[in-house]
């Protein structure tokens, strides 16, 4: 492979390289945006490109179908990624929790990077990657992000002393942030597994 082509060849995505399957990834898409746009959906589409996601790409794909719905689904996307009071490793590894428990493969390539780039040891995004047990140098508060997300993935509840553990670190208000966080991005991911919808476009090297 020579220097020009090594250049045009586009980065592997974390996806790719996981040592569990994404069962979407690759498919085709089957529920994409609509063929032609009518003004509702063309309206939509355009506060999209003009915001800060700059396009309309993963969930709002089928969403376009929906405009108003798109809308709101946005604007609560955007007010926990752009308003939100949460660090953005506790953010960022905890939407990473919910891809991976969920298979998405959209969330799980475009937040992992964004996941290290906060800070989140590569270590523990490589062991909830292959569905292992956090490392010790995790930060608790993350170790708690991933133990709250998993238990209300997985038994649609959080017990007791998990609660208390949440409630005492991050407070009230915070923890409904968290909480509202998953429950986002579960219905997002969910979506999108239905609808087949791609990964996130490489950028090129």
């Amino acid at each position: 492979m020579n220097a020009d082509t090594a250049a045009s060849t586009p980065p592997t995505p974390p996806s790719a390289r996981s040592p569990r399957h994404f069962p979407e990834a690759g498919l085709s898409e089957r529920l994409g945006p609509p063929a032609r746009l009518d003004a509702a959906q063309q309206a939509a589409a355009d506060a999209l490109i003009n915001g800060p996601r700059r396009g309309v790409y993963g969930p709002f794909r089928p969403l376009l179908h929906t405009p108003a719905l798109l809308q709101a689904a946005a604007k609560v996307g955007e007010t926990l990624r752009y308003e939100g009071t949460l660090d953005a490793a506790v953010r960022e590894w905890t939407i990473c929790v919910v891809a991976r428990a969920l298979s998405n493969v959209f969330e799980w390539d475009m937040h992992l990077p964004l996941a290290r780039a906060a800070g989140v040891p590569v270590e523990a995004l490589e062991a909830l990657d292959a569905g292992n047990p956090s490392p010790a140098v995790l930060a608790p508060e993350l170790a708690l992000a991933r133990a709250l997300a998993e238990q209300l993935l997985a038994h649609h509840r959080v017990d007791d002393a998990t609660y208390a553990q949440a409630l005492a670190r991050w407070g009230e208000a915070a923890l409904v942030e968290l909480l509202t966080l998953v429950g986002y991005f579960a219905m997002v991911c969910w979506l999108m597994n239905v609808a087949h919808t791609p990964g996130p476009a490489p950028a090129s090297a």
